[in-house]
């Protein structure tokens, strides 16, 4: 990183409100312009500046643009060194924080009228794009041989997986925002006899679980409509046991953009780089996936990630 080009990047007032928008989370290019109030053409500008610095990351995804702060480096560790030093209390970042809460609460409601929207048939909506009968064969294989004695469903939905896995945990639970959904959980629940699984409402950026009480935790195609899946999978590994394991299902990288535009998609799939690196960051080893590919020529990839905890001795030892 050159030193100088990088602080004559920040030294900018733009600039600095780009990086205070961005320590909350990525954001499309759109999003920054409606937060900022400015051009595309001008917003560009700046933002070319903070690439090249390497202050901040371009991310293109199919029609779309998102831009985030670096994970780790030296770019983040100047970044992570001015922002305290911000005068939060300055009308432009005030009103810049109340843009940026619009934002969010916008995308949410979009996604909760979706979600209520396909509830009644969620499962057909969810499996149409992939082979689920087989997914869900290897799922249950991954999550290996020994009964699990409490799983957990993040993003349950209409709580397939807890009847998938009814017979390989001795309680399980899911959580879910959509209130239309659970009621749905609950009715099928109850149908197929999983007496030892329940669901109740939750946000799985901050499920209500104490620290390692799962053995293992399931993230069936969920990340893809986070901001922040990489705080799925902290909180996945925050409740996990020593020795537990995480198991997540979803896209490989696509350009299927209708699922962002039809099915309020915020990610064309996730790349097993950033799975990687959001399990090592949480302090899980990741296994090798197990992957589905399309024989359709534009069809999409399903991969199931897995992920385990080390155990106490092994943390010990590292």
């Amino acid at each position: 990183m050159d030193l100088i080009e990088a602080l004559r990047s920040i030294g900018e007032p733009t600039r600095l409100r780009v990086l205070a928008l961005l320590a909350h989370g990525e954001l499309a290019v759109g999003e920054l312009v409606d937060i900022l109030a400015m051009s595309q053409p001008r917003l560009s500008r700046h933002m070319k500046f903070l690439t090249s610095a390497g202050l901040v990351e371009r991310l293109p995804e199919g029609a779309w643009v998102f831009y985030r702060l670096p994970a780790v480096g030296k770019g983040r560790e100047l970044v992570d060194a001015i922002l305290p030093f911000l005068p939060a209390e300055h009308p432009e970042y005030v009103r810049d924080l109340e843009r940026l809460t619009v934002v969010k609460q916008a995308r949410a409601q979009a996604a909760e009228d979706y979600f209520n929207r396909q509830a009644e048939s969620w499962d057909d909506v969810r499996g149409q794009h992939y082979p689920a009968e087989a997914v869900e064969a290897a799922l249950l294989k991954a999550a290996g041989d020994v009964p699990a004695k409490f799983m957990v469903d993040l993003g349950t939905g209409t709580g397939r997986m807890l009847t998938l896995f009814a017979d390989k945990a001795e309680r399980a639970e899911g959580i879910d925002l959509s209130h239309k959904m659970l009621t749905i959980a609950r009715s099928n629940l109850a149908e197929s006899g999983a007496q030892n699984a329940s669901v109740r409402h939750g946000d799985v950026t901050a499920p209500p679980f104490e620290d390692g009480v799962a053995d293992l935790v399931i993230i069936h195609q969920v990340l893809h409509y986070m901001d922040r899946p990489e705080r799925v999978i902290s909180e996945a590994a925050r409740i996990l046991k020593p020795d537990g394991r995480l198991l997540v299902v979803d896209f490989a990288p696509h350009k299927h953009e209708f699922l962002r535009t039809e099915h309020e998609h915020r990610r064309l799939g996730l790349s097993d780089e950033e799975i990687t690196r959001w399990t090592g960051a949480a302090g899980l080893v990741s296994l090798d996936p197990i992957r589905f590919q399309s024989s359709e020529e534009d069809g999409l990839t399903v991969n199931i990630w897995t992920a385990d905890k080390r155990s106490e001795t092994e943390e010990q030892a590292a």
